[in-house]
Parts: structure tokens; C-alpha cells; sequence
């Protein structure tokens, strides 16, 4: 992980073909199923403090990829994420803080989802800053958390006559970021 100071002030904007936002549930109890979105953007504010910057990220829902067409239509159904008929079609993310916890950053923040906004906790790593070959500036950045997507109003589910459940309540959420100094 990098000291933060390699990050000079101003507009960073988040990179999508360098980039991923993805997620991993449970599926049976016993397998762990990866996806991902593949419509998003995101700017990140860097200020004289970089611990004072700011992150604003919106995540178009019906982007969502697991590898699978069957399940990415259930996902994109009135079961989870409404993406046809409901109010929120997208999921955002907007910072209210980033603590240096010795050496280990958390970047704070409320995520929406479905019209739900709840704080969330960032594990994040500064991967460090260096230049592509266009002279273009690029920094990375790597965070993960866990959430329940009951918080979010996503409670659709199945009980196993086994006993638990088809989905996992926790979903952990990974982000792969790189970004590029606005000039």
C-alpha cells in the first residue's frame, strides 16, 4: 500500500475500461458467485489533504454481469433490482470521510441502492500513482465491504428444505479503481 501523498490535487476520473465494480454472494450456502457492472463512472476530488478528498460514483444497475443470462434477468427483475419499471436505476456511492488508520485507510460513505441509502465502511488501499505512455497520470486504488442487501430493500430469497438459503444476505463488494488526472 501507498502513502497518499503521491496524490496531487484535483479531479481524478474514474477509468471504466481500467476499472472494475464487482460484488461476490453465496449461492446454495456453499458457492461463492462473482459478478459485476460494467456501465459506471465515478470522479474523485483530491484536495491539499488528500485524507480531505472526495469520492462520487454511480453504478448503472442493469449493467450487471455474472456469466450467466438467466440469473443477470432475475437480477435485473422487480426481485432485486427493478431495473425496467422501478424509481432507482442506478446504485451511487457519495464519500463523507477517509481516516488513516495506521497506515490501513477507510473510506466512508453512503451508498444507494433502490432508493435506500445506508453508511458504509471502505477497506481501502492506495495502489500509488505512475504515468502511461500518452504522459496521461494514473493513480489506483483497491476497496472492499461488506453489506446486507436486506438493508437495501433486496429480499428476495428462497429457504432450502436442507436448511439457509438460495442467496447470501452478505454480499461483499470489491473495487478495482484507476484513475486519471483530469487536466
Amino acid at each position: 500500500m501507498s502513502d497518499l501523498s503521491a496524490l496531487t490535487p484535483g479531479t481524478w476520473n474514474v477509468d471504466p475500461a481500467h476499472s472494475t465494480v464487482g460484488f461476490v454472494a453465496r449461492h446454495l450456502m456453499i458457492t461463492k458467485v462473482r459478478g459485476r457492472f460494467t456501465d459506471f463512472s465515478g470522479v474523485i476530488e483530491v484536495g491539499p489533504d488528500p485524507l480531505q478528498s472526495t469520492v462520487r460514483a454511480t453504478v448503472d444497475l442493469a449493467s450487471i454481469t455474472t456469466g450467466d443470462e438467466a440469473r443477470d434477468a432475475h437480477l435485473r427483475s422487480a426481485d432485486f433490482f427493478d431495473t425496467e419499471g422501478g424509481d432507482s436505476p442506478t446504485m451511487s456511492f457519495v464519500s463523507t470521510g477517509l481516516k488513516d488508520d495506521d497506515g490501513d485507510y477507510v473510506l466512508f460513505g453512503d451508498l444507494t441502492v433502490k432508493g435506500v441509502t445506508r453508511q458504509v465502511e471502505f477497506a481501502l488501499d492506495f495502489e500509488g500513482v505512475n504515468t502511461d505512455p500518452w504522459g496521461n497520470t494514473k493513480a489506483g486504488f483497491t476497496a472492499e465491504t461488506e453489506i446486507s442487501r436486506k438493508d437495501f430493500g433486496l429480499e428476495w430469497n428462497v429457504a432450502l428444505e436442507t436448511g439457509g438459503v438460495l442467496v447470501s444476505d452478505k454480499v461483499k463488494v470489491q473495487l478495482d479503481i484507476q484513475a486519471a488526472k483530469q487536466t
